[in-house]
């Protein structure tokens, strides 16, 4: 799927010019659209990415919209740590099992001894997030790529369910540990499981299947994709979810099930600035920490919030 991709996504770039035209505007005396185009040669990551920019596409934003955190990480003509910063706590031989790309591979292409071909590159970045589809959509219509575009039109739909109903993520996350799926458990059993009502668990699932992210299979739930919120959303979406959490965890921490710290304080403004890093930086470890983590056994939340109470600056 990925080679064709890679070569409906040459295409894309191509649009209206010739195939000889486009060639010689990125500086080649052969016909290499031709060539990549008919599958008999591939771009490489850099190849495509500077072709990208030969004719005007802005590939540095296109990155920072696909993976704001990683997006610091990135050069077009050295991609190898952008790939590692992608990866994060995930090891090669998970990628390698997810992927199909051998340890090799994979650490060649993260460390910078070799460039993958662009095909290599979206099977690679698929596996680190699950995100191909919108790393092709940032750079490309992704109607011009009908490999892929089916598939990012139903990530997009069912990345919507973690603003519209936030406990459609938890009820999936749950679905995948081990205690719901070593047993048949019923929808009431879910909802105690949880913490959550009869009527919240049947929305989720409702929703869930809806988006097609799980099914029934003999007498329990059968997941049959992950979801996402990392995907283009609003500030506002952003905001309401993180409130969301928030008062989720609060509930959580007022009937005895939940744990919360605090620390009330004044400090220069440099310090609040320190503050903030290390806040970031514990997120950060505790991705990689979940990341690395197999198999899953428990659903979990952990809010890391940080407030200037003498202003309403963000912090």
């Amino acid at each position: 799927m990925m080679e064709l991709a890679s070569r409906q996504m040459v295409r894309a770039l191509r649009g209206g010019r010739s195939q000889v035209a486009f060639s010689r505007r990125l500086g080649f005396r052969s016909n290499v659209a031709a060539e990549w185009e008919g599958g008999r040669r591939e771009p490489t990551l850099v190849g495509f990415l500077e072709a990208a920019q030969r004719v005007g596409v802005d590939v540095h934003g296109a990155i920072e919209r696909f993976h704001p955190p990683a997006a610091a990480a990135f050069t077009v003509s050295t991609p190898a740590a952008w790939l590692n910063a992608l990866r994060g706590g995930t090891s090669q031989a998970a990628l390698a099992e997810r992927t199909g790309l051998s340890r090799q591979q994979i650490q060649r292409f993260t460390t910078g001894a070799a460039v993958p071909r662009l095909s290599a590159a979206l099977t690679l970045v698929d596996g680190m997030t699950g995100r191909a589809p919108d790393l092709v959509a940032a750079l490309v219509d992704i109607e011009q790529v009908p490999a892929l575009s089916a598939r990012w039109r139903a990530n997009r739909a069912a990345a919507r369910l973690v603003f519209d109903r936030p406990w459609s993520a938890v009820v999936l996350t749950a679905l995948e540990t081990s205690a719901v799926r070593s047993r048949r458990r019923d929808d009431a059993w879910l909802a105690e499981h949880l913490g959550l009502t009869d009527e919240e668990v049947r929305e989720a699932l409702d929703a869930l299947v809806s988006a097609g992210l799980i099914r029934r299979r003999g007498g329990g739930w059968e997941v049959v994709r992950t979801l996402t919120a990392d995907v283009g959303v609003s500030d506002a979406d952003r905001a309401s979810l993180r409130a969301f959490w928030v008062r989720a965890l609060a509930d959580r921490v007022a009937s005895g099930t939940g744990n919360a710290s605090y620390n009330l304080f004044s400090v220069r403004e440099e310090d609040l600035a320190r503050i903030r890093e290390v806040q970031r930086a514990a997120y950060r470890e505790i991705r990689s920490i979940v990341a690395a983590s197999s198999p899953p056994e428990r659903v979990a939340l952990v809010v890391l919030g940080l407030a200037a109470l003498d202003g309403a600056q963000e912090v």
